[in-house]
């Protein structure tokens, strides 16, 4: 049985955090939003960096970045093409071909960067923040987080009324964020922790 790893997309949650679930939310069309998702059936990308193992086979334990051509190297099977398919689809080649060779091969592919789709997994926080900016999404990252980054609101901002956009697989969910809450009374309900993709808008206040 073979055995696929994707640590990459793994999402660990920060103790000043909360679900998504907890947040009150709404739906808009996918078409209103420039949101971005990495999406559940990731193809690998060039420069991206994949650990391959084999079990009880420590020699054939290659960590190795995606080349141009697409392809990487491997130990007794020489190149493997990588570039454009899953990880699930380059462990069932190594598989394949390091059966040959091997008995029963128990193949790991982990992609441990995703240098190739870096856009794709950043966080934006725009609006009437100081500065804003797209931030390299990091685990455990929260609104917060986030907002600091971006140099905290600016002095026309409603942070009461913050959304963060959130692309699904078949549509963007809008959460409500009390960001006001947040900053001046460290009311965490809403500090929702970050996910791939995800936009943060803060708006400014109606005079």
């Amino acid at each position: 049985m073979k055995h696929v790893l994707f640590a990459g997309l793994i999402l660990l949650l920060a103790g000043c955090g909360t679900t998504a679930t907890d947040v009150q939310e709404f739906n808009i069309s996918t078409a209103d939003v420039p949101a971005y998702s990495l999406g559940s059936e990731y193809r690998i990308g060039v420069e991206d960096v994949l650990a391959i193992n084999v079990w009880r086979n420590p020699d054939l334990a290659v960590t190795v970045p995606v080349r141009p051509d697409g392809k990487i190297s491997m130990p007794l099977i020489g190149d493997v093409q990588a570039g454009g398919l899953t990880p699930a689809q380059v462990t069932e080649d190594i598989g394949k071909r390091l059966s040959r060779y091997i008995r029963d091969p128990q193949v790991a592919v982990i992609v441990t960067q995703l240098r190739s789709h870096e856009y794709l997994s950043r966080v934006r926080v725009t609006g009437a923040v100081r500065n804003p900016v797209s931030l390299p999404f990091r685990q455990g990252m929260t609104v917060l987080d986030a907002v600091l980054a971006a140099g905290g609101v600016n002095d026309f901002a409603a942070p009461a009324r913050t959304r963060l956009y959130r692309k699904g697989t078949d549509r963007t969910r809008v959460l409500q964020i009390d960001l006001d809450g947040i900053l001046t009374e460290g009311a965490l309900e809403t500090n929702v922790v970050l996910k791939p993709g995800d936009i943060i808008t803060v708006p400014e206040r109606l005079f």
